[in-house]
Order: structure tokens, then C-alpha cells, then sequence
């Protein structure tokens, strides 16, 4: 918990390994994992999984797992960059290699209350940068900014063995922002006092009524609500996941949404951003490939974004685009409300 509230903005941290295993990371016992999050200070509350991987609600956030890749996501003042010296132990153990890492987050509403190596991106660099292995040698860190929206600017660090991506092609992940929530929405995610019944209970039934469901119907949706405030929820559809956080209290609202998918991501953007009606959103897209984006993907993207935004009274106030070893070609853009 910060001093001055609690931290919304996530950091992420996703890691790709090469190895012969089917199975691979899954084999992870929820000891094991345990483990790692002891040193990122949270814990598992929820689990659930498919023939694809297994996703974790946590106490801060989520914690995704297939067979060759790991998505961690953490929020408040967790240290989560502590986790990959055990990660790569136990990944070690499984006969698998690491192949790149990608490590991205928003800007902190409390930038103070974070401990180290959270301190600063410049403490951030250097951390992943002592702990990655050397094979690793391809590597790039860049804040992109936004000139209008100071809080929103996007930070990205990535590694890799080699310059292309580990995406493919045809995938996107998604990351969305979203501060100044509506009122009345951020008010249904908090917990009535007197009900005694379990996170994952009342999370489902805030699912419910927020319109959360229906953003992806096809998709198995694991919600859960914590005391007295806050909701997580991990939603698998066949091998993509889809995520969102929230962070209602007054004067600090934040909610986050993200996914991995095609075209489709587009109109979950759209359905997500109704739901909570926020002041200032940013959304960045990491586009697989071959790690090097054209002048068209890029404006491919962002046009789609603004098409999805727009109509929903919110315009774009600045965008940009690089390229990341590993990971391909991020875009990232920023947008307020009219009403703003």
C-alpha cells in the first residue's frame, strides 16, 4: 500500500523459453510458484486453466503460464523484477532456455512509495540488465511519451536472443490504461459491508453487472473482488487470455485491461473503454512479426484504435511507435474524454 493510495499502474514482465517439453513451464507445481511470487511479495487467490496454459488471479494482478512463455503482471509496490533469478532457476530445472524477455508499465501515480529497483526505469534497466543472461545480447529500453498526458507515458524494455519476434504474425497484445473512471461504475467495485461471501462469489456477480462478461462471451471468466475494494479478473478463450484490474477509490481510479488476440482485439477495446467510461486512456499494441513494423502496420493500428475510441467521445492527444528486439513493434497512443 502507498502512502498516498493504492498503485494501480501494473508492471509486466513476460518471458519466452525454448525447450522440448510439451508441457514445459506447466509442470510448475503451485509451490514452485509460490516461490517466485515470495520474492514479487503476493500470492495466488484463484486459479484456472485449459488445454492452453493456466492463469492465476493474484493478490496484485495476474500471472498467465504456457508451456514455453510466462506473463506476470503486479501491481501496488510489489517488486517484480525480483522474480527472474527464480524463474529462470526453475525454468533451468525444466531443461528449457530463455529465449527474450519484454518488460513494459505505465507511469506510477506514486512514484515515491515504490521500493527498488521499481525506483526509477533507470534502476529497472540496469536490474534486468545484470540478471538476463548474456545470451540475450539484443537488447532496448525507451520511455515513450505522451506530450499531453505526463501520467500516461509507456515504458518498454526488451531482450532477446536474437532480433525477430517470438510473436506470431497474426497476434497482438494489447495493454489499455484507464484512469478518471466513472463514478458510478468505479462505485460497484467495492464489496457491501456485511457480506461475508467469498472473492471469487462477489467477483462473479460484479462480472455481472458491470458488463464485464459480455466484453468476450466466449470466454471462461475467473472474477474476483478483494476487501473492502478493488476486482480482478483472468478470462481464457482456447489458447488467448484477457485480463483486467481495478482500482476504484476516489481521487486515484485506474482500471487496466489486456489481451492477446487478432482482429478481434479491436472490438473488445471498444466494449472495455464503455464499461468504465474513463477521463484519460492509453493503449499500447505489441504487433508480432518479424520485429521490424512498417510506416503501414503502424498506421494500420493507429487508426484502429482511433476508430474504436472516437465514437465513444474520446480523442487522440499524441502516438507513437518503435521497433523492440524479441518483441516486435509497439505502438503506443493517448486519448481524453471531451469532456475534458
Amino acid at each position: 500500500m502507498a502512502v498516498s493510495g493504492f498503485e494501480g499502474f501494473e508492471k509486466r514482465l513476460e518471458l519466452h523459453f525454448s525447450g522440448y517439453d510439451p508441457l514445459g513451464l506447466r509442470r510448475l507445481s503451485i509451490d514452485d510458484l509460490q516461490q517466485v511470487l515470495d520474492a514479487v511479495q503476493c500470492s495466488i487467490v484463484s486459479a484456472a486453466g485449459n488445454h492452453s496454459f493456466d492463469a492465476y488471479v493474484l493478490s496484485e494482478s495476474s500471472l498467465f503460464l504456457y508451456p514455453h512463455k510466462i506473463i506476470l503482471k503486479t501491481c501496488g509496490t510489489t517488486q517484480l523484477l525480483r522474480s527472474i533469478p527464480s524463474l529462470l532457476r526453475h525454468a533451468a530445472d525444466l531443461g528449457l532456455r530463455l529465449r527474450s524477455c519484454r518488460y513494459s508499465r505505465g507511469s506510477f501515480i506514486f512514484p515515491a512509495a515504490q521500493p527498488f529497483p521499481h525506483s526509477s526505469f533507470s534502476d529497472e534497466v540496469l536490474f534486468l540488465d545484470a540478471r538476463l543472461p548474456a545470451t540475450l545480447r539484443f537488447r532496448k529500453a525507451s520511455i515513450m511519451p505522451s506530450d499531453v498526458i505526463s501520467s500516461h507515458s509507456w515504458h518498454v524494455y526488451s531482450a532477446a536472443a536474437d532480433v525477430f519476434s517470438v510473436l506470431q504474425p497474426s497476434s497482438s497484445t494489447i495493454e489499455v490504461c484507464m484512469t478518471e473512471l466513472d463514478c458510478s461504475l468505479a462505485r460497484q467495485f467495492y464489496r457491501r459491508k456485511g457480506d461475508h461471501r467469498s472473492g471469487d462469489d462477489v467477483g462473479a456477480e460484479m462480472t455481472e453487472l458491470t458488463g464485464i462478461g459480455a466484453i468476450n462471451p466466449r470466454a471462461l471468466v475467473c472474477g474476483f473482488a478483494f476487501q473492502p475494494c478493488g476486482y480482478s479478473m483472468n478470462g481464457l478463450d482456447r489458447d488467448r487470455y484477457s485480463t483486467i484490474h481495478v482500482t476504484p477509490e476516489d481521487g486515484h481510479s485506474y482500471a487496466s485491461f489486456e489481451c492477446i488476440g487478432g482482429r478481434e482485439v479491436m472490438d473488445y477495446l471498444k466494449k472495455v473503454v464503455h464499461v468504465f467510461r474513463p477521463g484519460a486512456v492509453s493503449v499500447s499494441v505489441c504487433m508480432g512479426g518479424t520485429g521490424t513494423g512498417t510506416d503501414d502496420d503502424e498506421e494500420r493500428v493507429w487508426s484502429a484504435v482511433v476508430r474504436a475510441l472516437e465514437p465513444l467521445g474520446l480523442s487522440c492527444r499524441s502516438r507513437a511507435a518503435e521497433d523492440f528486439p524479441g518483441a516486435g513493434t509497439v505502438t503506443y497512443q493517448t486519448f481524453t474524454a471531451h469532456r475534458k
